[in-house]
């Protein structure tokens, strides 16, 4: 961000000139075209790595209580000056887990104008510390709103901020999980690497426009970025995405579309807790609908000791997302989280992505405050230095959790077996297909570990749909993978339903 900072010392309260204009302010611009995105990550792989500037360390060592305290004042908002600009644009304060400026533009009639850095557009308490300000300040990221539910008030429904983090949301949700632009070598016992975004270009709609598009350079020592997101807010929020990424080393375990969340228990492991709360997650299972159409659904766990890894193998994959299925809020009983207001989201490719697996990685937890789901489509091949790979996919944020086909996993519940083992119960959903005499209904239960024993269906009274229920004895076997689906005719009646079980 250098010599991007206000000429009056950084925006200091004394450093203000008697024609200083509050807002967020934009510099001088330059030519931009969407091709000047890609072809600026495609030079930068090929040349070596440049770590990012960095702000002052002291900026990094405030408490979270501090950097709370330091806030973006909504009048400051780009746009926010005519009644007929249909989107908003706020930014963040750098600090705390934020270390990296970013730089901001603004696109309009193929010239581009960044955001200049400007301390005086924030409002601070007197908790917030003094700090060294200087040219290597900069904003950690930025918000966007839109009239979403009331006329002439804006609402937030997508942030960028740290790293190639993004999150967002449908109308009346709050936030939870989170997207990134790219995942590269999760769960490697060497560690992750994080690509980071560096720039942003984002493009000044029209008043009649629905969407806004924003371009990202995304950069990290593996691999550069060239990204476009057109975002459409609403009862579900929709992104579509169009990436390449550049490879500047070899890309083994490459993640496109990751997701990140959290889950800590449910009616699954509901006894290892001691919370007044019935559950806590921000989503409680994976969803997939594979090459071949079948739906899947992968009810999350929170293993009890070491991290698991899932590898779903599949070719041209229709779509997978993490889901929030519970939606009432007695299912959390929490006045303050609202996890039953927690969207779901979900992935769906354009075009045919090849072989390769949707990954999921489960990490203990005892904590809400700490992220421990992450899912993401692994492709098979690995990527070569020098070259490079695109992808697009369409993101929906939103409550809907049944993208697929057949009865829908609605709950599962697990614990002690009076005669031994783990007793399951899946609640599946009510439909026209689930025939009135269940008797007819067949039950596939399966797992790889131990034996499962005879499964019975009975009506839930409450759902008015189908519960399985069987019972795992899992004998020596440290893990067993479970799968079950009810069936009708020799043909899928349900989801499948998968877990994971664990010592």
């Amino acid at each position: 961000m250098s010599g991007r900072a206000r000429a009056q010392g950084q925006g200091g309260a004394d450093a203000k000139s008697s024609d200083y204009v509050p807002g967020l302010r934009l510099s001088d611009p330059r030519p931009f075209s969407r091709e000047d995105v890609r072809a600026l990550a495609q030079r930068m792989a090929g040349e070596a790595y440049e770590p990012p500037q960095r702000i002052p360390e002291e900026w990094t060592k405030v408490s979270y209580d501090q950097y709370r305290s330091i806030w973006f004042d909504p009048r400051n908002a780009l746009w926010n000056k005519s009644a007929e600009e249909p989107f908003r644009l706020d930014v963040f304060a750098p600090g705390l887990y934020f270390p990296t400026p970013v730089e901001i533009a603004i696109v309009d009639g193929g010239e581009a104008r960044p955001i200049v850095f400007d301390l005086e557009v924030f409002d601070r308490s007197d908790q917030f510390p003094d700090l060294p300000v200087d040219e290597r300040l900069g904003y950690s990221g930025f918000r966007l709103r839109a009239e979403l539910e009331h006329e002439g008030i804006f609402t937030e429904f997508a942030v960028f901020q740290g790293a190639s983090y993004f999150r967002g949301i449908g109308t009346g949700e709050i936030y939870g999980l989170s997207a990134r632009g790219l995942a590269l070598d999760t769960a490697e016992p060497d560690g992750e690497e994080f690509p980071e975004f560096r720039r942003f270009w984002i493009e000044h709609p029209d008043p009649e426009d629905d969407s806004i598009v924003i371009h990202a350079l995304l950069d990290s020592p593996s691999c550069t970025g060239a990204y476009r997101f057109e975002m459409t807010p609403g009862r579900a929020l929709t992104i579509g995405v169009e990436a390449e990424v550049f490879a500047r080393t070899e890309l083994g375990h490459l993640g496109i579309a990751p997701l990140t969340s959290m889950f800590q228990f449910d009616e699954t492991n509901r006894d290892q807790f001691s919370d007044f709360r019935s559950a806590i997650h921000d989503s409680d299972g994976l969803l997939m609908v594979n090459g071949s159409g079948e739906t899947l659904w992968r009810q999350l766990a929170n293993p009890p000791s070491h991290l698991q890894v899932s590898a779903f193998v599949d070719r041209d994959p229709q779509g997978f997302g993490l889901m929030q299925r519970d939606r009432e809020f007695e299912d959390f009983g929490d006045l303050q989280a609202l996890y039953h207001r927690r969207p779901g989201l979900w992935i769906a490719p354009r075009e045919a992505w090849g072989p390769g697996v949707v990954t999921l990685v489960e990490i203990p937890t005892d904590d809400e405050v700490y992220d421990n789901i992450v899912a993401y489509w692994r492709p098979a091949e690995p990527l070569a230095p020098g070259q490079s790979k695109a992808f697009s996919y369409d993101m929906t944020w939103s409550e809907k959790s049944d993208w697929g086909s057949g009865l829908r996993v609605l709950n599962t519940r697990a614990g002690a077996a009076r005669d031994g083992g783990i007793r399951f119960a899946i609640d599946f959903s009510d439909g026209r297909a689930l025939p009135e005499n269940l008797d007819d209904v067949q039950k596939l239960v399966r797992t790889t570990g131990g034996e499962v024993s005879a499964a019975i269906v009975q009506r839930n009274p409450s759902t008015g749909g189908a519960r399985l229920a069987f019972t795992l004895r899992p004998g020596d076997a440290p893990a067993a993978d479970l799968r079950a689906q009810l069936r009708l005719n020799d043909a899928p009646l349900s989801e499948v339903w998968l877990y994971r079980w664990t010592v």
